[in-house]
Parts: C-alpha cells; sequence; structure tokens
C-alpha cells in the first residue's frame, strides 16, 4: 500500500461530531458485552446452580467465553456487509442485536425456576451479543479512521479504543449504584438484573445516535469510483498476499494485545475476588479507579503512535507484560489480602498424591460427586476455601495426604449412594469432617476466610490501585495504537472484512478465552498464579513474531485501493 504524502489537515467541526457519536454508541454496545463479565459469579449462581460451585463458576466465565467465541463469525458476516453496502447501516444492525439480546438476559428465568433451559438461552444470548460485536469494532475502527486526517489516525482512532473501557468503567459504575442503593442481598437476588434491563434505554439513545451518523469519505468516494468489492471473503482470504498479512495481524500482534487487555482488566477483577476473596464491591471500586487512571494513556500512547511509529509501542507493552506479571500479582496478593501472603509463606499447602488418582478439575460441566477420590476431595476442599497448593507426585497406588505446614490431613474416599447423584450416607460424613478438618487447620495456620476490609484512600487501597493502574498502562500500550495499525495494514476495499477477523480471533478467542483457561488451569495445578503463564507464553511468542515481520504502517495511505 503507499505512503501519502498530502499535506494534513484539521478534523472538521462535522467529522469530530461523527467520530464522538460513533465512540459514544461504541461505548454502549461495550457496556452492554461487559455486564456479563462483571456479574460472572452471580450468574454462575443463578444460571449455572445445578453444578459444583467452582465448575458452576469455569462455566459462568465459559458461557461469558462463548460471546467472544463467536465474535470472529460475526466479523466475517457484517465485516461483508460494511465493505459492499457501508459502514453506516452495518452498525444499525449490530447496535440493535447487542442491545435487545442484553435486555433479554435482564428477564430470563433462572436455573431454578425453567431448569436447564436457563443457561442454554443465556449462552444463545452470549453468541448474539458476540456476532454483534464481531461486527461492531471493525466497523467503528474504519469508520474513525477513514475520517481522521492524515498524521493523526493513531491519535483519532484511540477514541475509539478508549470505548471498551469506557463501557466497562460504566457496567461497573451502574453495578456499584444499584447494588448500594438494594444492598447485596437484594441485589444478589433480583437487582442485579437492573443493569441489563436499562440497557433498552442505551439502545434507544444509540440507534438514535447512529441514525445521525454520515457514510465514511473514503468508502462514498470508492463507491462513487465503483470500486467496492464484491467478494470481500474472497478477496480477504483465497489471496495469499492479504492473507499472509491476516496471519502476521493475529499472531504478530492481536493475540498478543488480546491476553494483555483481558489480564489487565478482567482477570484482575476475578483475582482479586476469586483467589484473594476481597470485597467485590471494593475490587469493584478499586478496579474502576485503576480505569478512570488509565484511561487517558489510550489517547497518550495513540498519539505518540502518530509520532514514533504503532510497532514499538504495542511490542513494548507485550514484553513488559511478559515480564512483570508475576512480582506485579504476587504483589497485588501482598497488598490486597496480606494474612493470606503472610499464610502462604510460612504454612505451604501441598497436595501429595498418585497422579493417577487425581482427575483434572478444571472442568467445566462437574458435579460435586465427580471427584470421589481422596486425591480430588482434598483438591476441591482445598478449592472451596480459596487455597492455593502446591502439587507432589507419589509412587502409584500411594495414598493421598496433604500438608498445611507442619500439619498433615488424610482425606477420604467418596462412594455413591444407589442411583448415583449424591455421596452414600457415611462418605458424605466423611468429607463433611474433612471439609471442617481442613477449614479449621487452614484458620489456624493463619489462612483467613475472607481478605480484610481495605479502607478506601488508606495507603493499602492506594498501593492496589497503583498495581492495577501499572497493568492498565501495559493495556493502553498494546491496545491505544493497533486500530490505527490494523486500519493501515489492508486496502479500503476489504479493510471492514480483512481487519475484523484477526482483531476478533484475537481478543474474542485468545483474550475472551482468558479467564476460563486461566481458572482451569489454577483449578488443576492449584497454584493461585498458575494462570499467568497463559498470557504470558503467547504475549511472548507475539513479540517475537510482531518483532521481525511486522512492518510500520503509519505513513500508509489508507485511501490507496490495492
Amino acid at each position: 500500500m503507499a505512503t501519502s504524502n498530502a499535506p494534513a489537515r484539521p478534523m472538521t467541526g462535522e467529522e469530530k461530531k461523527v467520530i464522538f457519536a460513533s465512540s459514544l454508541g461504541t461505548v454502549f454496545e461495550w457496556y452492554d458485552f461487559y455486564l456479563y463479565g462483571s456479574l460472572a459469579a452471580i450468574i454462575g449462581k443463578q444460571f449455572f446452580s445445578g453444578l459444583d460451585p467452582s465448575a458452576a463458576f469455569i462455566a459462568a466465565l465459559l458461557a461469558f467465553a462463548a460471546g467472544f467465541f463467536v465474535r470472529p463469525f460475526g466479523a466475517l458476516v457484517f465485516g461483508r456487509l460494511g465493505d459492499m453496502i457501508g459502514r453506516k447501516y452495518t452498525f444499525l444492525v449490530t447496535i440493535l442485536i447487542m442491545g435487545l439480546s442484553t435486555f433479554i438476559v435482564g428477564v430470563l428465568p433462572s436455573y431454578a425456576s425453567i431448569g436447564a433451559a436457563a443457561p442454554i438461552i443465556l449462552i444463545a444470548l452470549r453468541m448474539l451479543q458476540g456476532l454483534a460485536l464481531g461486527g461492531e469494532y471493525g466497523g467503528a475502527a474504519t469508520y474513525v479512521a477513514e475520517h481522521a486526517p492524515r498524521g493523526k489516525r493513531g491519535a483519532y482512532t484511540s477514541w475509539i479504543q478508549t470505548t471498551a473501557t469506557l463501557g466497562l468503567f460504566l457496567s461497573l459504575l451502574v453495578i456499584i449504584g444499584i447494588k448500594s442503593f438494594l444492598g447485596d442481598a437484594a441485589f444478589n437476588d433480583y437487582g442485579w438484573r437492573i443493569p441489563f434491563l436499562v440497557s433498552i434505554l442505551l439502545l434507544a439513545v444509540s440507534v438514535w445516535i447512529r441514525l445521525s451518523m454520515n457514510e465514511s469519505p473514503a468508502f462514498k468516494k470508492m463507491k462513487e469510483e465503483g470500486k467496492t468489492s464484491k467478494a470481500p471473503l474472497t478477496e480477504s482470504f483465497t489471496k495469499w498476499g492479504n492473507l499472509k498479512i491476516v496471519l502476521l495481524a493475529l499472531f504478530g500482534l492481536v493475540a498478543g494485545q488480546g491476553v494483555v487487555w483481558y489480564s489487565g482488566q478482567f482477570y484482575a477483577l476475578f483475582f482479586l475476588t476469586s483467589s484473594l476473596k476481597v470485597d467485590p464491591t471494593t475490587a469493584q471500586y478499586m478496579i474502576a479507579a485503576a480505569l478512570l487512571l488509565g484511561t487517558p494513556f489510550f489517547v497518550i500512547f495513540g498519539t505518540l503512535s502518530d509520532k514514533i511509529g504503532r510497532k514499538p509501542i504495542i511490542l513494548a507493552g507485550m514484553v513488559l507484560a511478559c515480564v512483570t506479571y508475576f512480582p506485579i500479582f504476587h504483589a497485588i496478593a501482598g497488598a490486597a489480602n496480606p494474612e493470606l501472603a503472610a499464610a502462604q509463606a510460612s504454612s505451604q499447602i501441598t497436595v501429595k498424591a498418585d497422579p493417577a488418582s487425581c482427575s483434572f478439575q478444571g472442568s467445566p460441566v462437574a458435579r460435586e460427586i465427580d471427584f470421589t477420590s481422596p486425591c480430588d476431595i482434598a483438591k476441591r476442599a482445598l478449592t472451596a476455601n480459596s487455597a492455593s497448593y502446591a502439587n507432589e507426585a507419589l509412587p502409584a497406588g500411594s495414598p493421598t495426604v496433604v500438608t498445611v505446614g507442619d500439619k498433615t490431613l488424610t482425606p477420604p474416599s467418596g462412594a455413591l449412594a444407589a442411583g448415583g447423584f449424591k455421596f452414600d450416607e457415611a462418605s458424605g460424613k466423611a468429607i463433611a469432617a474433612f471439609k471442617k478438618d481442613v477449614a479449621d487447620t487452614l484458620k489456624a495456620a493463619g489462612y483467613p476466610a475472607k481478605a480484610k476490609p481495605i479502607e478506601a484512600f488508606s495507603g493499602q487501597w492506594f498501593t492496589v490501585v497503583g498495581l492495577l493502574w501499572i497493568l492498565m498502562v501495559y493495556v493502553t500500550m498494546v491496545y491505544g495504537p493497533i486500530a490505527a495499525m490494523l486500519v493501515e495494514l489492508f486496502p479500503t476495499r476489504i479493510r471492514y472484512t480483512s481487519m475484523s477477523l484477526p482483531y476478533h480471533i484475537g481478543n474474542g478467542w485468545f483474550g475472551g478465552l482468558l479467564p476460563s483457561v486461566t481458572f482451569a488451569m489454577v483449578a488443576q495445578n492449584g497454584n493461585m498464579f498458575y494462570g499467568l503463564w497463559y498470557p504470558i507464553v503467547i504475549a511472548a511468542v507475539c513479540f517475537v513474531i510482531g518483532l521481525l515481520f511486522i512492518k510500520e504502517t503509519k505513513d500508509v495511505d489508507i485511501y490507496a485501493q490495492d
């Protein structure tokens, strides 16, 4: 694609208005999408209550991930429409699907009311949301970039990059406000539905905004010249020259960006509440504060990328994440729950067992009665207490033992009663006694049942928020410039389609699956930090490919047709 030597011009008032409208509508769409993630723990109890508690949480995260799984298919469907009929009208369809799907979640009966139909319908709605979002982002980024003057694409598209974080921030504010008004008990019972129901108002505003938008000048010019693509999917993915760029964009940029994004925002929230047992409202406040402090850096790094290039900023964010994730998350644990960190240092927990007797602990469809061996029962009891443990392999046939510091516990076996739907009476009593023994032993060793309250604006609060802010800065480094870079990689006639697919595979699959995969890894391994290997390995691979094979794009002429 050619580079442009045309003089830069300032953005007109009309263009600023259109780009603002596009960004605001996208904020609302991200709000709809991330409500589910912010309420995953409650949704797990409402819609997956037939499963073991740990499995229910993983299943809820997988239902969250279902929306990400279908995003690339949405990119194909709506990307094709956007390249053939225009950006504006595609926007209208995606926002309608997203808003209506979110509203229906708010009125969907729970598992207790309609049984297995509840999670099935929930997953279907998540998939509709994913399809809509798959068509949204590529269009929004393309639309803004095609309005921006030369030399300012990084700065202007960075505003689109803020919309995902602002949507998450808005969802947290609405949740916190409703929870504060109703109280935790009422919110967990029925109040969690209100943020989903509110989305119908945001939908009305979003549709009005989208109707006021104009088509992008690049697409209008191309359409007037009769150069629109008749088969954008074929052009994008069957011609090696373009397919090669799609693959490089995915494995050299977006997959690493996706895992850094979701580690810094979603995984950090789940880590605070599930692993460190911080009060959910406190954790949401701290994440919201970090988001608020970090959001301006999307624009800072987007603007900086217009001067020094997109590639060095994105790759620097990846390599910083790889090098510092373990020390940062250890520091978060020590600051947010110092009693837990001290107990782990002084009284390490180890499960010693024959590996053949231990089942996969990360199963999303497991019930308590699916774990009958002493190893399984020991690990489920520790997981229920959010206790991080190490594993030690013993010779075949060896009995399972659990050590907490210098104390040793021996877990029982489980035997199913007739019918296979629960443990028999003797097993049930033995398992209950073992669980109580585990809880008492952990308490005696200094393991807290939950984190002590963190006083707002205390030194402890600022320390945790500061560490979360660092993670957020990494997010802004990898995400702020990437919309401009993806737009610049592909020609106008197939840009919507070509850039949308790698973006949504990278973010939807590599990033969206991160909470589910990392918590399954933690459940299986026992160490609360073990899941960090997932984003670190992917970001490291992406860094190497991006460094060696991705070219800088900031001076590319995005109006070129080939």
